[in-house]
């Protein structure tokens, strides 16, 4: 199979692969955690549910007077990388060009010198998050092999895609074939892996919400 032959295998039947793992996945996640059920309350409600646990979600995404460095730290350095790396897919001209292909219409996108900025940010608000880790005794007592390899996998897309931009590394087909791959390893691992808190946090977080708005608990 010539670089050509692979890029086009690549970007099609595999990458049609990659979403449906990544869609059904979390679809997957989410129901398992749904038909896990909770026993019923006996206990006469004090409260609503509804209310505490969107107010939940929205608080505890939110700098609060009680957060020590590290959780400072944990937020600047969740937000860098979040927004860098969702502008970075969604923002980025030959993304929405792709987008465009797939959906059939677009929007318009940042400046590719913002992206750059953007995407710089992200890899080094991971880097920071990396060091941290390895820094603090705790967070390095408590990590294991899925903490680090989740690492590489978010990683890699950020780094391939700017190499791949910027002309560094290898001949501009096979450096394509290896962005997309390594995106197409994220979506693949998402859904088994820490990495699904991108649906699952916020289920969580409204959950604690609720099981108190119920219990007429302040939160």
């Amino acid at each position: 199979m010539t670089v050509t032959e692979w890029l086009h295998f690549v970007r099609g039947p595999l990458l049609g692969f990659s979403v449906a793992v990544f869609v059904l996945g979390l679809v997957y996640r989410v129901a398992h955690n749904y038909l896990l059920g909770r026993k019923g309350s006996l206990a006469k409600p004090n409260g609503s549910e509804w209310g505490p646990g969107l107010a939940t979600v929205y608080r505890r995404s939110l700098f609060h007077p009680g957060m020590n460095y590290r959780g400072y730290f944990t937020l600047i350095a969740g937000y860098t990388f979040h927004i860098g790396f969702l502008a970075t897919l969604f923002l980025f001209t030959q993304h929405i060009d792709l987008f465009r292909a797939v959906l059939g219409f677009g929007w318009p996108g940042l400046p590719p010198a913002v992206i750059d900025a953007m995407t710089i940010l992200s890899i080094a608000a991971l880097v920071a998050v990396l060091i941290h880790r390895l820094m603090d005794p705790v967070r390095r007592l408590i990590s294991d092999f899925q903490d680090y390899f989740t690492w590489v996998v978010t990683i890699l897309p950020l780094v391939t895609g700017f190499m791949l931009v910027r002309r560094i590394g290898p001949e501009y087909t096979q450096m394509l074939t290896w962005h997309i791959l390594s995106l197409e390893l994220l979506l693949v691992v998402t859904p088994f892996t820490k990495l699904s808190h991108m649906v699952t946090l916020f289920i969580a977080r409204w959950y604690n919400g609720a099981i108190a708005g119920y219990k007429g608990v302040k939160v």
